[in-house]
C-alpha cells in the first residue's frame, strides 16, 4: 500500500498534517522523530514529511533525526522546524530571527515551475509560527518563495526532490495549503488517490480474519460511534465468532439500552449480551458527591460487571476495542513540549492486566471522521454515525452532587427533550455536543397559582474538533425558548433553565 511517513518533532499540528494527507486519499503514518532510518526505509514510503516543532535546531537538546534519513531516495518535505532540519543537516544555516513571524503572512512565489506550487497564484496567504529563520541555503537548494521576513520561505532541491516550507500548509489559515500538500503527495511522490473507506473496509476485514482465525472475539459495546462501527465491521469479518457485551450502568440516556438492542440484534443479527447492572452501580453511588470518587466507583464497578458478563458468554482470547489513531500515537517526549505526550485509552474502561486478552483494534490507524465515513460505508444510520460523544460515566458527570433515581429521571427526561429539539431543528448534526445538566440548586418559581421550589437545568452546547478545546454555540433564540418551555412544562421537578456560555478552557465540556 502506498504511504507517506510523517516524522513528529513535537508540533501541535502533526495530526493535522496527517488529516490533510488522508483527505488527499493517500494513507500516512506518524512516527516518532528518532525512528531509525532503516526502519522507515523498510516501510517503503513514497515520501517523507518532517513536522514542525517548538525546539530550535541549534539547541543542545533539540530533537534530531537519524542522519541517514536524508539519504533515503524518496521525496521529502520539511515544514517549519522540518525545513530548518533540512538546512542544518545538509550544510545550511539557521539562526534566531530579528523578527518573529506569527499569524497570517503573504507568500510570494518566485519560481512558478516549482511542482509544490503548481496551480497557485503568485501570491497566497499563509500561516507562520516561528522565531528562527534560515540564513544560508544548503548546497544544491534554491529559493522558490519568500515572505516579507524570510528570503527562504520555501526552498527546493529539484534533483533530490527535497522541499522545505517555513510556513504551515496544513492549517486552515493557509487556505491553499491542502493544494500544496496534494501537489507533494500526488505530483511529486506519485501517490494515487486510492485511500478510500471502501478500500479500507476490505483491507480491515482481511486483517481481522487473518488475526482471529477461528477464535472468538468479545467487544465491549458502549453505544458510541467507535464501538458501534467496530462491532459491525468485525461482525462482517467473522460473523458469529463475535459477541458484544453491553452493560447498562443505570446512567444511560432515555431508551438507550433498548435502542442498542434493536440496532444490533434486529438490524445486524449480532450476538449481544445485555447486562443490566443498574442496581449495582446506583447502590454504590448512593451518597457520593465528590466527582473523582464517582468516576472511580463507576470505573471499578464496570470492570467487575464486565468480567462477570465475560464469564457468562464464554471464554474468548480476543477483545475488540474502538481505539482511534490519536489514542495510540506514541511520540518520544520532547523536553518542555506539552504537545508530545503518550496517550492510552480503552473503550471498555481500562480492564485489569489479569484479564489477558489479545486486542483487535481495527481503527488504530483511523481518525474520528474516518470512522464515521466507514460507518456510512457499512450502512449504519445517520443517528449512529453522527451521534454526539457521550462520556463513559454517563449521566453521572452531568448531575452535580449526589446521584439518585429521582435526579436521574429529571435529567434523563430533560436531556431527551434537548436531543429531540436539536434533531428537529437540524442543529444536532452541526455541533460537537449538546446536552442537559442537572444542578444541585433549587429555587423559587411560580407555576399556575402555585409556588414551586424545584431544580435548575443548564443547557450545554459546544463546538469542537477533538474535544481538547471548545466554544459555546450561539443557538437561535427561538430554539432556546422551545427548550426552556418544554423542559419546565414537561419535566416534573424543574422550574428554571439556564444556558452555559463558558468555553474550554477555562471550563470543561462536561460539568464533573
Amino acid at each position: 500500500m502506498e504511504q507517506i511517513i510523517i516524522l513528529d518533532f513535537g508540533s501541535q499540528y502533526t495530526q493535522v498534517i496527517a488529516r490533510r494527507i488522508r483527505e488527499c486519499k493517500v494513507y500516512c503514518q506518524i512516527k516518532p522523530w528518532n525512528t531509525p532510518a532503516a526502519e522507515i526505509s523498510a516501510l517503503e514510503p513514497k515520501g517523507i514529511i518532517l513536522s514542525g516543532g517548538p525546539a530550535s535546531v541549534y539547541s543542545s537538546n533539540a530533537p534530531k533525526p537519524d542522519p541517514e534519513l536524508f539519504r533515503i531516495p524518496v521525496p521529502m518535505l520539511g515544514i517549519c522546524y522540518g525545513l530548518q532540519l533540512l538546512a542544518e543537516f545538509q550544510g545550511g544555516k539557521v539562526e534566531r530571527g530579528d523578527k518573529r513571524e506569527y499569524g497570517k503572512g503573504t507568500l510570494t512565489i518566485q519560481d512558478p515551475e516549482c511542482p509544490l506550487f503548481q496551480g497557485l497564484e503568485k501570491q497566497i496567504q499563509v500561516w507562520n509560527s516561528h522565531g528562527d529563520k534560515m540564513t544560508q541555503l544548503p548546497p544544491g537548494f534554491t529559493t522558490v518563495a519568500t515572505t516579507p521576513n524570510s528570503n527562504y520561505a520555501a526552498i527546493e532541491h529539484r534533483q533530490r526532490k527535497q522541499f522545505g516550507l517555513q510556513f504551515h500548509p496544513e492549517v486552515v489559515h493557509t487556505p491553499r495549503g491542502k493544494e500544496i500538500l496534494s501537489n507533494f503527495v500526488h505530483r511529486i511522490c506519485g501517490c494515487s488517490p486510492t485511500w478510500t473507506m471502501k478500500a479500507y473496509r476490505q483491507m480491515a476485514i482481511e486483517q481481522i480474519r487473518a488475526q482471529v482465525g477461528k477464535e472468538h472475539v468479545i467487544l465491549g459495546l458502549s453505544g458510541g460511534v467507535d464501538s458501534c462501527v467496530a462491532a459491525v465491521l468485525i461482525h462482517e469479518a467473522i460473523g458469529d465468532q463475535l459477541t458484544c457485551i453491553f452493560v447498562n450502568n443505570g446512567l444511560l440516556r432515555a431508551n438507550e439500552g433498548q435502542s442498542v438492542r434493536d440496532v444490533f440484534c434486529k438490524n445486524f443479527n449480532i450476538n449481544l449480551h445485555y447486562e443490566d447492572a443498574a442496581d449495582i452501580f446506583l447502590s454504590r453511588l448512593e451518597g457520593i458527591t465528590e466527582p473523582e470518587k464517582k468516576r472511580s466507583i463507576i470505573g471499578n464497578t464496570f470492570i467487575e460487571v464486565f468480567e462477570a458478563a465475560q464469564k457468562k458468554v464464554g471464554s474468548a482470547p480476543f477483545l475488540a476495542q474502538g481505539t482511534l489513531y490519536p489514542d495510540v500515537i506514541e511520540s518520544v517526549p520532547i523536553a518542555g513540549n506539552p504537545a508530545s505526550l503518550i496517550k492510552s485509552h480503552h473503550n471498555v474502561g481500562g480492564l485489569p492486566k489479569e484479564m489477558k486478552f489479545k486486542l483487535v483494534e481495527p481503527f488504530r490507524c483511523l481518525f474520528k471522521d474516518e470512522v464515521r465515513e466507514l460507518g456510512k460505508e457499512l450502512g449504519l444510520s445517520r443517528e449512529i454515525v453522527w451521534r454526539q460523544p457521550f462520556p463513559g460515566p454517563g449521566l453521572a458527570v452531568r448531575i452535580v452532587g449526589e446521584i439518585t433515581r429521582e435526579r436521574l429521571r429529571i435529567l434523563r427526561e430533560s436531556d431527551a427533550i434537548v436531543v429531540e429539539e436539536m434533531k428537529k431543528s437540524d442543529w444536532y448534526y452541526k455541533v460537537w455536543q449538546t446536552f442537559a445538566v442537572l444542578l444541585p440548586i433549587r429555587s423559587v418559581g411560580v407555576m399556575g397559582d402555585e409556588r414551586t421550589y424545584d431544580y435548575t437545568i443548564a443547557i450545554r452546547a459546544v463546538e469542537s474538533q477533538d474535544g481538547m478545546t471548545a466554544d459555546w454555540v450561539k443557538l437561535p433564540y427561538d430554539l432556546l425558548e422551545r427548550l426552556s418551555n418544554r423542559i419546565i412544562n414537561e419535566v416534573n421537578g424543574v422550574n428554571r433553565v439556564c444556558l452555559d456560555i463558558s468555553s474550554k478552557p477555562p471550563a470543561t465540556i462536561e460539568w464533573e
